[in-house]
């Protein structure tokens, strides 16, 4: 059974990390020592649920996380620090510390080693989180033991509940446009000016009416949506902000 670490020190490791093609160690109390710590351990780089929801996740709430009285977010997997490296490349993950933790010496000492060799991947870390303090586990929240790969507690949303049940979530925005609209700047320019980061998806002529039409029923650009809202194209999404996001409201 796997042991929770609450109101235990976490572990004196030494990690062995590459930062611009050379070699840094990096120490248990450099990381933790007199800071607040959001910590997600997962089975391995570029795998689908740690590259498609875990990490992307936490990356996304940090700005929640650092306005809630968090110094940092780390990621740690029992990789070496070259994979580590590319993983963090191929994702967004600026707001996160990848951590190598390529001997596993940090995750067995958590009691968190587990055997993966019907997947050919040796020994791997089971997926938990964990808020420290000044080096000491706080809470923890540890995946059931079953098999497969069990996402349930460990996720990012979870954790910011448990430090701020009220924590004020960054907003999700997309924005369809295509090359060399005017609409689609003037919409663009409006999210940046009220501080809203947006991610845009620039259609390709062969298919933006039928993409335009599946997605939003309509057939120009630009079109945005808010936390699954479909506010619409320039004219809509001023005023969207009039009555919902206005600075001068």
């Amino acid at each position: 059974m796997l042991k929770n670490h609450e109101g235990l020190a976490v572990p004196q490791v030494t990690f062995h990390t590459r930062v611009n093609d050379d070699w840094k160690d990096v120490t248990t109390n450099e990381l933790f020592k007199g800071k607040t710590v959001a910590v997600f351990s997962l089975p391995g780089a570029f795998t689908p649920t740690c590259s498609s929801t875990h990490l992307p996740r936490y990356n996304e709430l940090a700005p929640a996380f650092f306005a809630n009285g968090v110094d940092s977010i780390l990621c740690v997997s029992v990789n070496d620090t070259f994979v580590m490296n590319e993983w963090a490349k191929d994702q967004e993950s600026g707001n996160v510390t990848l951590i190598p933790d390529g001997n596993g010496e940090f995750t067995e000492g958590m009691g968190m080693l587990v055997d993966k060799l019907n997947l050919g991947f040796g020994k791997r870390s089971w997926r938990y989180s964990m808020l420290v303090k000044d080096g000491v586990v706080v809470k923890q929240f540890i995946e059931p033991e079953k098999d497969g790969d069990p996402f349930e507690v460990s996720d990012a949303d979870t954790m910011l509940n448990f430090i701020n049940a009220n924590a004020k979530k960054p907003d999700q925005v997309a924005v369809l446009t295509r090359e060399g609209c005017p609409h689609c700047a003037r919409a663009k320019a409006l999210l940046t000016e009220q501080g809203l980061k947006y991610a845009e998806i620039t259609l390709p002529a062969k298919t933006r009416s039928k993409v335009l039409g599946a997605i939003a029923n309509s057939g120009t650009v630009p079109q945005v949506f808010i936390n699954g809202e479909h506010v619409g194209g320039a004219d809509e999404l001023e005023a969207w902000v009039k009555n919902h996001h206005s600075k001068a409201a």
